[in-house]
């Protein structure tokens, strides 16, 4: 029982120590942020091509399906009713407000996040952040906060393409699939999104963007130097970012209902 109850106390000051920790170092990255966005905004404009991009194609080929499968579920359910005009608002809020930001979230982790973890594990496997430090050059201003930076601003235009794009993917299913009338079509999607619901998506997209950068930096960062480290530190980015993203999701819409 002793044994039991030391383990516990062990694993919730190592627990509060490394929360503490990470709070620290997401303050570090938000204190150099204006320095380096004005300073050398090439260098995060470099970051934005690397993590945004570059994950466009799977986005986009992602965005077409999942817009298309609404659209599929919404016409089933609401030919039931006649009420075939409302495939696209029902498609509409769903992207929107929902799918668009966390689906783009969940897939700048697997593919963006896991990149951004990977190479700052490499660079501190093999001292190059070291290095960095002994010529005096800060590798958290240097390299971990334009990494920040991209991925916080490419998360809402991922986000925004993925729902324009489902949105296509839509309109082939409801109206060149399903032959429902184009205008009345569009012309409910327009009636019923209304710019608080835009807004929802935005706040969400820019949140999660944070969210799954700063989880990626940080872990890169304090990774184990070895291969293997590199490795479960890549696992761990993709695992606690899809978690962090899920919870956050649940608080901002119950914040916003």
């Amino acid at each position: 029982m002793r044994r039991v109850i030391r383990d516990l106390r062990n694993n919730a000051i190592e627990f509060l120590r490394t929360f503490g920790a990470f709070q620290l170092f997401f303050l570090r990255l938000l204190r150099y942020s204006p320095g380096v966005l004005f300073g050398r905004f090439d260098l995060v404009v470099k970051q934005v091509y690397n993590t945004g991009a570059l994950s466009l194609v799977i986005i986009m080929i992602c965005g077409l399906f999942v817009g298309a499968v609404l659209a599929l579920q919404a016409y089933s359910n609401m030919s039931m009713f006649n009420a075939e005009d409302w495939t696209g608002v029902a498609a509409a809020f769903a992207l929107i407000k929902e799918l668009g930001p966390v689906m783009t979230a969940l897939l700048f982790a697997g593919r963006a996040g896991t990149a951004l973890t990977s190479e700052i594990g490499l660079m501190k496997a093999t001292d190059q952040l070291s290095a960095m430090e002994m010529m005096a050059v800060d590798p958290v201003r240097r390299e971990l906060v334009p990494r920040f930076l991209g991925g916080v601003i490419s998360m809402p235009l991922l986000a925004a393409t993925f729902s324009a794009i489902g949105m296509f993917g839509a309109h082939l299913v409801g109206v060149e699939l399903f032959q429902v009338d184009v205008g009345s079509f569009w012309q409910q999607i327009q009636l019923t999104i209304e710019i608080s619901d835009v807004n929802e998506g935005i706040l969400k997209s820019v949140v999660f963007g944070v969210a799954a950068s700063l989880i990626a930096v940080w872990e890169g960062y304090n990774t184990i130097p070895t291969a293997e480290g590199v490795g479960r530190a890549t696992t761990r980015t993709v695992v606690i970012t899809a978690i962090t993203i899920l919870v956050f999701d649940f608080m901002i819409t119950a914040a916003l209902i």
